[in-house]
């Protein structure tokens, strides 16, 4: 897989393609990552990107002509653009499995006040990551990217995606290590009886109890 990522402040993202998972699979070839900055593709002797809107109100708007001209130099036939937006679909583990299966994404990380409204017709989809706002896509598309990421085969091992929260619209189940006894919380007991189907069955059980208690919304759609 390929993400190409178009922003204003690439250098946010230097320690997110070097370290930890993401710089292994990076290393292994499994994914290409590619950040661009959208000034370079500004048409303006002084790089401007942004612009006040018509018709007044705060802040700075994106202008179009970078971005549309970013995109095209990028964009083939198996591209898949996204757009960062809080107007956009909330993303969610469903769509993070969809987009792992592309072979090239480009995600564009909008800023300042907004974007030209005519910036959303490059995009395959819009997508925001909650309800919330944030200063710049560049968060988002970290977010986005590493979720996605993880999904490729062999960046992590297969099981620990497949029983990830979320999955079948269920939380993750509790966890354990040593010492079985810490501060006289102790390990549930089926966990140390070595009865695999006990344990299997405990660990759906406290699924579906954890769903209910925290997030009763997903259990609606099971």
């Amino acid at each position: 897989m390929k993400i190409d990522i178009l922003t204003l402040f690439p250098n946010m993202f230097d320690g997110f393609i070097s370290e930890s998972i993401i710089k292994r699979a990076i290393d292994k070839k499994l994914v290409e990552i590619n950040i661009y900055n959208i000034r370079d593709y500004s048409k303006d002797p002084h790089k401007k990107v942004d612009d006040y809107g018509f018709g007044g109100g705060a802040g700075m708007v994106l202008m179009p002509q970078p971005i549309f001209d970013a995109v095209n130099s990028l964009k083939t036939d198996i591209s898949k653009v996204i757009l960062l937006t809080p107007q956009g679909i909330k993303y969610n583990q469903e769509e993070a499995y969809e987009l792992s299966h592309e072979k090239h994404l480009i995600i564009i990380c909008g800023h300042y006040e907004g974007f030209d409204e005519r910036i959303r017709t490059i995009a395959d989809i819009e997508i925001s990551i909650g309800d919330f706002v944030l200063t710049g896509g560049e968060i988002p598309a970290m977010a986005i990217s590493d979720s996605i990421i993880r999904l490729i085969d062999g960046v992590i091992e297969k099981e620990s995606h497949i029983k990830d929260s979320f999955n079948d619209n269920l939380l993750d189940y509790p966890v354990y290590t040593h010492p079985s006894d810490f501060r006289g919380m102790k390990v549930p007991d089926v966990l140390l009886s070595g009865h695999h189907e006990n344990i299997d069955k405990w660990r759906k059980n406290e699924q579906i109890k954890r769903t209910r208690e925290r997030r009763p919304d997903l259990l609606e759609k099971r």
